[in-house]
């Protein structure tokens, strides 16, 4: 398949992939755990950008940037594959990426 881009046919491999972003709020058993350092691992090896920190009501926030899929792995690995948490549930609003972050943070 192929992909008309300006002037150019590209595969659809070589396409520009769409960019998203998604700020989360999860809630359960998500303050101790390490959860923030284990988000930020897997942000980073999915190459997104933004951050994850601590709510005052027990609740962790997290703010995700990057190709859609790859959005969506990090919400859903979040939700299911934490080592030490237990989310029972999510807040979840989608926008479109800002590209404000260089790099996935963890906010104090």
């Amino acid at each position: 398949m192929r992909a008309f881009v300006g002037n150019f046919f590209l595969q659809c491999s070589d396409a520009v992939l769409v960019k998203t972003r998604a700020h989360v709020v999860f809630d359960g058993l998500v303050q101790g755990v390490f959860f923030r350092a284990n988000t930020k691992r897997c942000a980073d090896a999915l190459n997104l950008t933004g951050w994850v920190k601590n709510t005052y009501e027990g609740k962790v926030e997290a703010v995700f940037e990057g190709e859609e899929k790859a959005v969506n792995d990090a919400i859903e690995w979040c939700c299911t594959r934490q080592p030490y948490a237990k989310v029972k549930s999510k807040r979840v609003e989608f926008s479109k990426a800002t590209g404000e972050f260089e790099m996935f943070s963890i906010v104090p």
